[in-house]
């Protein structure tokens, strides 16, 4: 006797699991479920609506792991580069963080500076941040993405003209040369473009695993001078072209391709 088929929800359950596991295409889903491909195209709009999946031609690609999971991934060297980059903020200033987790662990290495003002849209930040009262914490209001907890909208660019940051730390999710920060959505690329761009000085916080990775289709370009922070110890040599001056977070500098130890700027 035939086994009955799965409800609605565990259903698209199965069909997350599948999708993370590589299956992407609508006729191999249809197939594999004993469903219509009408069907895995139904449940496919609901999980792309809910930020479990982005859509793609004829498929599915999966797409964001939640903050949490995220967090657990290369934890030690995005602690090293969240220290790093901490290293550089002095007193006094005011600091922009993208919403991410590396940004997320900077957050969390700031919260006992005193006098410090951090604007950030990022959920994760907020919470490292919301219990010091030495920070002074604005955070950028507008919608709530999930599932990366960004808080992105047309509000937001609005308040992102007000400000003018000393330093803005942009996290990543893919940097590949000649295009910049790779987004899991539109939105998120034109909001990290203003914050790039609202700085004195700008950074990206991005472990080796995000290096030369494109797992979305939107673009940040990075088109103005920035600096890498990133754990990839053989920068120079591996990914000469990601930008001018990249720091390692074991605190080394490269600078035009030569290594330098110390911070330059602080």
């Amino acid at each position: 006797m035939s086994q009955p088929r799965p409800g609605t929800r565990d259903r698209r359950a199965m069909l997350l699991e599948a999708v993370r596991d590589g299956s992407g295409g609508i006729a191999e889903l249809a197939e594999e479920f004993g469903v219509s491909e009408s069907t895995i195209r139904r449940d496919l709009a609901s999980l792309a609506g809910a930020g479990h999946v982005v859509r793609t031609y004829g498929g599915a690609l999966d797409t964001e792991r939640s903050p949490h999971e995220k967090d657990r991934e290369n934890a030690a060297a995005k602690d090293a580069i969240a220290r790093q980059a901490a290293a550089l903020v002095r007193d006094g200033e005011v600091v922009l963080l993208d919403a991410g987790t590396t940004t997320g662990r900077l957050a969390r290495h700031l919260a006992h500076r005193e006098g410090l003002t951090v604007v950030t849209n990022g959920v994760t930040a907020i919470r490292e941040l919301a219990g010091f009262a030495g920070i002074d914490l604005i955070v950028l209001g507008g919608r709530l993405r999930h599932p990366n907890e960004a808080i992105l909208g047309e509000s937001v660019l609005a308040q992102l003209r007000h400000i003018s940051p000393d330093r803005v730390f942009l996290g990543a999710d893919g940097l590949v040369p000649g295009r910049g920060l790779c987004c899991p959505s539109l939105e998120q690329s034109v909001v990290k473009h203003a914050m790039l761009h609202a700085g004195a000085e700008a950074y990206v916080l991005a472990d080796h695993s995000k290096l030369d990775q494109a797992p979305f289709s939107y673009w940040t370009p990075l088109d103005r001078e920035y600096r890498l922070i990133t754990d990839e110890p053989r920068i120079d040599a591996v990914y000469p072209a990601f930008a001018d001056s990249v720091i390692v977070a074991d605190g080394s500098e490269i600078v035009g391709g030569a290594a330098h130890h110390g911070r330059r700027g602080s």
